[in-house]
């Protein structure tokens, strides 16, 4: 798989021959794929049953965030995985959120595209958190204030804390700057995709995302959902795809999206 992965980066785009080698290597693995299979009482061919959902996937848009390229515009992230050269719009930080809060808000879900091997996304405590580590000044308000005031060995323990996923901590106030600076020193990447189902709030009012994972509903106490923070998924989301009716207007109106 590396080195199909690896040609098809080289050549910008999937060869006829790509797809000859990666059907071959799904028929070893899963089995050849049926013509037709039955689904609750129906028989379909895979082609009608894609056709029975009525999804029309020119209706999805992706949407990332970043500062090196223009806002309002597409461009391709410079990901591994993205070795299609998919294109996205770019929205300022804020706006990528506003979509989200919009979708969820609204009776749509989102694709969540991000970062899961940080030392705060915890799937078996079913949390996602990005605490402060390392500058004071990401604090916020009293946080900050307590933080500063405590001796290094205080400092220390605090931070260990974080880690036990017991209570909330203190996280990154994640600005489009900072941002930017996890993806450029390769600290965000695109290792998963998971599913935005919802939006609740801790005992302190913090923001979390209510997230569907596919890592199956025994390998945690919470059915396979965790909760994602809101700082978490500032800095951490490589992309969205949401449904284009699930972007505001005013959105909608400044990429040119009908």
């Amino acid at each position: 798989i590396n080195a199909l992965g690896n040609t098809a980066v080289k050549m910008k785009r999937r060869s006829a021959e790509y797809y000859k080698l990666i059907n071959n290597l799904f028929d070893t693995y899963l089995g050849e794929l049926p013509e037709k299979f039955t689904y609750k009482g129906k028989e379909y061919t895979p082609k009608s049953f894609a056709e029975s959902l009525g999804l029309n996937m020119d209706d999805y848009i992706e949407l990332t965030s970043f500062t090196h390229k223009p806002y309002y515009q597409k461009f391709s992230p410079e990901v591994p995985d993205n070795w299609e050269n998919e294109q996205m719009y770019n929205l300022p930080l804020d706006e990528m959120m506003e979509v989200a809060d919009y979708a969820l808000t609204h009776g749509y879900t989102v694709c969540w595209d991000g970062d899961v091997s940080e030392k705060g996304f915890s799937f078996k405590n079913g949390v996602a958190i990005n605490p402060v580590v390392k500058k004071v000044e990401d604090l916020s308000g009293s946080d900050r204030a307590r933080f500063e005031k405590m001796d290094p060995k205080e400092q220390k323990e605090m931070l260990a804390e974080a880690y036990k996923f017991e209570k909330p901590y203190p996280e990154v106030n994640v600005t489009p700057e900072v941002r930017q600076e996890g993806y450029e020193a390769f600290v965000t990447t695109d290792d998963h995709l998971m599913h935005l189902t919802g939006i609740t709030k801790d005992q302190n009012g913090t923001k979390y995302y209510i997230t569907k994972n596919s890592w199956g509903t025994e390998r945690n106490t919470f059915g396979g959902y965790l909760n994602m923070s809101e700082s978490y998924v500032r800095a951490k989301t490589i992309f969205l795809m949401v449904h284009k009716d699930a972007i505001p207007a005013a959105i909608k109106q400044k990429l040119g999206i009908k």
